[in-house]
């Protein structure tokens, strides 16, 4: 009887597990202000899908045939972009790096992010991490995807 009732409480705790990691990810209804950002900023936008992301609102989309996402404040202020390149268009100094530090993994995507200030960054995604990269393509730092 104690197993079974063990195995609820770890079956059970799984569950409310999974159901917290697919609910940061979840679409939401974005906000008047930020739905109106975007569409003043992105018209012709396909694909539009929109998630919380900390304090935020994040819009993945599709335009001119690329990947992109946007990160709004509720009042409407873009913050940055995102768009997916290709792997082979990361600065030589991040291919080096992940060359180097990362050597026979897959660099599974790339992205260019634009902040609002217009600073660069590049994301190379390998083995569940985002590594980071300036505009010269000098490292900043790793994150978990």
């Amino acid at each position: 009887m104690k197993k079974i009732i063990g195995m609820l409480g770890i079956t059970l705790s799984l569950t409310l597990v999974i159901h917290a990691q697919e609910k940061k990810h979840a679409q939401v209804k974005p906000t008047q202000e930020a739905k109106a950002g975007f569409e003043s900023k992105f018209p012709g936008a396909t694909n539009v899908k929109w998630e919380k992301e900390d304090d935020m609102l994040e819009v993945n989309f599709k335009q001119g045939g690329k990947e992109m996402s946007a990160l709004f404040e509720t009042n409407g202020t873009l913050t940055e972009t995102e768009t997916e390149i290709a792997v082979t268009a990361l600065p030589a100094s991040a291919s080096a790096y992940m060359k180097q530090h990362y050597a026979g993994k897959k660099v599974k995507e790339a992205a260019k992010i634009v902040k609002a200030d217009g600073s660069v960054n590049y994301e190379a995604e390998v083995e569940k991490k985002d590594v980071l990269f300036d505009a010269d393509g000098k490292f900043i730092k790793e994150a978990k995807d």
